[in-house]
């Protein structure tokens, strides 16, 4: 057993398999040593886990969470094209907040997928960020998460 799954297991996760596209895009691509996904949303079984504006319908706990499925279905996304295996370093994440008028903690909600990565990797899932709050997002969803990882 790998040290990520090791570490996943002991969060009580399996990976899931990976969210079929809602459109028309691939959910990650490499090129040379970097593995780039699409946006991630927090799908668990089909369903999104919260929808609406954080800081009215969702809280930020409840989007914390759903930072924390959208970075898990990016692993799948990148477990499926190159294996965990292959990952050297999570090198940059990208999250988008659907926000209501006034929301201004973007940065504590994508800490629910900075700190997963962080559980899973150690210091390999440190990693750059960008936290940026949107007015609507896809299909509602309060979260959506994009990362850059460095493989082998």
């Amino acid at each position: 057993m790998t040290q990520w799954e090791k570490n996943l297991a002991e969060l009580g996760i399996t990976l899931p398999p990976v969210v079929p596209p809602v459109a028309a895009y691939v959910p990650a691509i490499r090129t040379g040593s970097l593995v780039y996904t699409s946006g991630q949303l927090p799908f668990v079984d089909g369903e999104l886990s919260a929808v609406g504006k954080v800081g009215a319908e969702v809280s930020v706990e409840e989007a914390k969470e759903a930072a924390r499925l959208c970075a898990l279905n990016a692993l799948a996304a990148v477990h499926d094209l190159v294996g965990l295996d292959a990952v050297v370093r999570i090198v940059k994440v990208v999250g988008f907040v659907a926000s209501a008028p006034g929301f201004g903690d973007q940065p504590v909600v994508i800490n629910g997928a900075s700190e997963f990565l962080g559980q899973v990797f150690g210091d390999s899932g440190k990693h750059a960020r960008s936290a940026v709050g949107v007015s609507e997002l896809p299909r509602n969803t309060p979260v959506e998460v994009e990362l850059i990882a460095e493989v082998r």
